[in-house]
């Protein structure tokens, strides 16, 4: 298999609410990016803002899109690396996240594929290494706390 990221947690959530945490602007702001743009149809926009003060197309994921998607099972979208690799932030890379759920806990298995060689590439790869192991610990925290609402 190509090289990739791979990542797995299980959250005490149902499904139904964990599908929404990932497919809803007003939801994914809680634990992802403190702004964002979705809309849930093929080719539509997955865009979650981060660097709110950088000028536009260099806050988040401008341009990412939805590739596709079964409700509550699996979505998949475009990504992009930071505004310091410009090179590498014009060629997209693809996430996949799988979703499976049992009673009140929920699986999330998510991998991101599209990486090419390089030393640019290897450093933005180490990069998401890190950031979605923070966004899956931040998922989780956010999760536990609106368990019981």
């Amino acid at each position: 298999m190509e090289k990739h990221i791979y990542k797995k947690i299980v959250v005490p959530l149902p499904i139904k609410k964990v599908w929404k945490a990932w497919t809803d602007k007003k939801e994914i702001i809680n634990f992802f990016a403190p702004k964002a743009g979705i809309e849930l149809e093929i080719g539509g926009m997955y865009e979650l803002y981060f660097l709110l003060d950088n000028p536009p197309g260099l806050q988040g994921s401008e341009g990412a899109k939805i590739l596709s998607y079964i409700p509550e099972k699996m979505l998949s979208f475009s990504w992009n690396a930071p505004p310091e690799y410009p090179e590498i932030r014009k060629q997209k890379t693809w996430v996949v996240i799988f979703f499976e759920g049992k009673e009140k806990k929920t699986s999330l298995e998510l991998y991101h594929f599209g990486w090419k060689k390089g030393k640019d590439w290897n450093e933005v790869y180490d990069y998401f290494q890190n950031a979605w192991e923070l966004v899956l610990k931040r998922f989780r925290e956010y999760c536990e706390t609106i368990r019981g609402k």
